[in-house]
């Protein structure tokens, strides 16, 4: 396998190098065998000569010949020079679509390791591409700036450290490393809204606006990540210094409808609404209860959280 330096490689191993401290703990990164997965594969095997870093390889078992292909990857990562090899069968239950389906129970497997392990970083090899079909997503779904911010660099223990490559760098860096790659063909599959806007949606802005749009948009999911850090920031030390199943109407009224939209948010899922469960409209139905009182009823949100306004006072309940 021909593994000589290139520019494309060079840029995802400076890319990487940060989150490569030399540290007794594990890094593990997962790898589907696709382009930008063996890229950062490629890379931190050359960065680190396969001293305690592990690939993750999961079987979602969606496709005829998924275990194959998992195998496949595997000897992938073998000829690259990877000795110890994490492969798992994801147990998929589709209950909110396909795609989130399959990245909960991804996820799950990914969360196992990272504890079974102590792993220091967990990295991921989603790119800028990537980030900027986010930030179409979240417009089309009409989502806040949180949403529109796209993926971070850090959430936690997971790393991704190719937001600033484009796919286009990753696939030269393959092909320089003499890596096959396989391709899914969920990637073509344009019942999948993501696939849609990768195809059809991007070239049709980059054929009418300029070639750059992809980097222009995962440039202001960046400016939005920082304008949505701060709000939430503002919004949790208000949070943190009131009692959160009994809030003052008029302490609410004098801050901003975007850090009030937060708070608000934060009682409801300190009260037990699933995390992930509430909508715009369900946001907006509780802060008319400060902004445009005419009293109205009490508001019904998932997880049997209840919000009413009473005696100047906003309460929620989970009876």
């Amino acid at each position: 396998m021909n593994t000589s330096e290139s520019v494309a490689l060079w840029q995802i191993r400076k890319a990487i190098k940060p989150w490569l401290e030399n540290d007794s703990q594990p890094i593990l990164f997962g790898c589907s065998g696709g382009t930008d997965s063996m890229a950062l594969a490629l890379a931190l095997y050359l960065e680190t000569e396969n001293k305690n870093v592990i690939p993750v390889v999961v079987d979602h078992g969606l496709q005829s010949e998924s275990a194959q292909i998992t195998l496949r990857t595997i000897e992938q990562l073998k000829k690259i020079g990877f000795n110890q090899i994490e492969s798992a069968k994801a147990q998929v239950v589709i209950t909110d679509g396909l795609e989130a389906s399959a990245r909960r129970a991804r996820y799950q497997i990914f969360n196992q390791l990272i504890d079974a392990y102590n792993a220091k970083y967990f990295l991921l090899a989603h790119t800028l591409n990537d980030q900027a079909e986010n930030v179409l997503l979240g417009l089309a779904r009409g989502s806040g700036s949180r949403s529109l911010s796209g993926m971070a660099v850090q959430n936690n223990k997971f790393i991704r450290p190719l937001l600033k490559i484009t796919r286009s760098v990753t696939k030269a860096a393959c092909i320089e490393g003499g890596i096959e790659i396989w391709h899914d063909p969920h990637n073509d599959d344009e019942r999948f809204t993501r696939v849609r806007v990768r195809k059809n949606v991007l070239p049709v802005i980059e054929n009418n606006l300029g070639p750059k749009i992809a980097e222009a948009l995962a440039r202001s999911s960046d400016l939005l990540r920082d304008d949505a850090d701060a709000l939430d920031g503002f919004a949790y030390e208000f949070f943190n210094q009131v009692d959160k199943l009994n809030l003052e109407v008029s302490d609410l009224e004098k801050l901003p409808k975007a850090i009030r939209t937060r708070v608000l948010r934060l009682a409801i899922y300190n009260a037990g609404a699933p995390i992930g469960s509430l909508s715009a409209d369900h946001i907006s139905s509780v802060e008319s209860l400060i902004s445009q009182w005419h009293g109205q009823k009490e508001v019904a949100l998932p997880g049997n959280v209840k919000v009413l306004r009473n005696s100047g006072r906003i309460i929620l309940s989970n009876q």
